[in-house]
């Protein structure tokens, strides 16, 4: 029987803040894997966040990953690959796929928006009417609609099995934002197939986005990866670490002289007391 090819991973940052420990063990969880097999570990600059990517902080981020002992190949940034979005929009777009919505987010809490497993599902009040020229709109996969032409679909996550994909309690997401050129689902889904990478490492926050990734794969015919939802690290008040709430910069801890390979392994000894 021949081998599985050695796999390729990836850590994919978006310059907006420093870099937690939260950061630190996603970018471990991918780089250990893919070295245990003889792979490849990428680094992909997501910085299409418009006034907020800052381009110093790809070098601090750079300076964090060899701080941990982390080895990796960059590959183009994502606002070198805007064109790649755009052909992947018009194709949905021709197809009917997706359709454009001009709701803010207040319009779509008053119309009764019921809660998902990404916030609000949106309750459809664009789709069958005509947009206001006059208003910014951003592009939302028809999910029913995307849903019939691909037939059920399955993806595969090595700690939880395969999973059957439902949209049901995500809706109509958005691909193409108002103010950005693509949403994290439709950019993440493309440069992940275009970078080849075969085993998308994230935390288990994204895990209902994968059934969003793996049907973009289906409806633009791209390579389908297994994927990888590891454990959380939480904050002393139980919360996920995020930028937006302060959590210790690795640059900070970098600055003051910690040893981040120690740190490192720290983490991976975390990672097995979570049993990933």
């Amino acid at each position: 029987m021949d081998r599985p090819a050695p796999p390729v991973t990836r850590f994919a940052p978006s310059p907006n803040g420093h870099l937690h420990l939260g950061h630190a063990l996603s970018a471990i969880v991918a780089h250990d894997l893919a070295r245990a097999d003889g792979g490849r570990f990428l680094l992909r600059i997501e910085d299409i966040d418009g006034p907020r990517s800052r381009p110093e902080l790809a070098d601090a981020f750079r300076s964090d990953l060899a701080w941990l002992g982390l080895e990796w190949e960059e590959v183009s940034a994502q606002s070198t690959r805007l064109a790649s979005y755009a052909a992947a929009a018009e194709t949905l777009r021709e197809r009917g796929l997706i359709y454009p919505c001009t709701c803010t987010r207040s319009e779509i809490e008053a119309a009764g928006a019921r809660p998902g497993l990404e916030g609000l599902i949106y309750p459809g009040t664009c789709k069958h009417r005509a947009p206001d020229p006059a208003r910014p709109a951003a592009w939302r996969l028809d999910a029913q609609m995307a849903l019939a032409q691909t037939g059920p679909l399955v993806w595969e996550d090595a700690r939880a099995g395969p999973q059957q994909v439902d949209l049901s309690g995500l809706g109509d997401v958005v691909l193409v934002r108002k103010d950005l050129p693509a949403s994290y689902h439709l950019a993440v889904t493309l440069d992940d197939a275009a970078d080849g990478v075969t085993l998308v490492t994230r935390g288990a926050d994204l895990f209902a986005a994968s059934h969003v990734h793996r049907t973009l794969q289906a409806l633009l015919d791209l390579p389908v990866p297994r994927w990888h939802h590891h454990p959380l690290l939480l904050g002393p008040d139980g919360e996920k670490l995020a930028k937006r709430r302060g959590s210790p910069a690795l640059a900070e801890r970098r600055a003051g002289g910690e040893d981040g390979r120690m740190l490192a392994q720290q983490l991976r000894m975390q990672l097995l007391s979570l049993g990933t």
